[in-house]
């Protein structure tokens, strides 16, 4: 059962990685070539505010899913799995909206600033921060329960 569980990590790392080297074909996103090229003297695009939100939130949830998976596998505990998404659900409800005022300014509150609040919304980086943290709880967990 073990081999299962880090087969579905990996499955779900796949999945992490999927969405990041497809998303030129599977979302719509005028700002990826903008921050790719990295030059500020790049025409600001034109785009549909509708299908720029929806993408986005498409996204999250693809990257919600697969992150869920990699952390209820790696801790086999269900609240943990459910703390993780509300973890994720939260950095993403304080992200996002600011990125959309980004966007509606034409990034002048910064062009690194945008760049990096739409990092944070277009890529699972609070993964990165939940998977210690709750290695860290177990491990607490574990030096708590065999002191008693």
């Amino acid at each position: 059962m073990k081999i299962l569980s880090w087969i579905l990590v990996v499955l779900g790392i796949a999945g992490l990685i999927s969405v990041r080297v497809l998303e030129d074909q599977i979302f719509y996103d005028p700002f990826l070539k903008y921050f790719h090229e990295a030059d500020k003297q790049t025409g600001y695009p034109e785009f549909q505010w509708g299908r720029l939100i929806l993408s986005h939130l498409l996204r999250f949830l693809l990257n919600l899913l697969f992150s869920c998976i990699i952390i209820h596998f790696i801790f086999k505990n269900k609240n943990w799995t459910l703390q993780g998404a509300a973890l994720i659900c939260i950095v993403f409800a304080i992200t996002f909206p600011i990125y959309l005022y980004c966007v509606f300014t034409k990034f002048e509150i910064g062009f690194l600033f945008s760049f990096y609040m739409r990092r944070f919304v277009i890529q699972p980086l609070i993964l990165l921060l939940i998977i210690p943290l709750f290695y860290y709880r177990k491990q607490m967990l574990l030096r708590t329960n065999s002191q008693q």
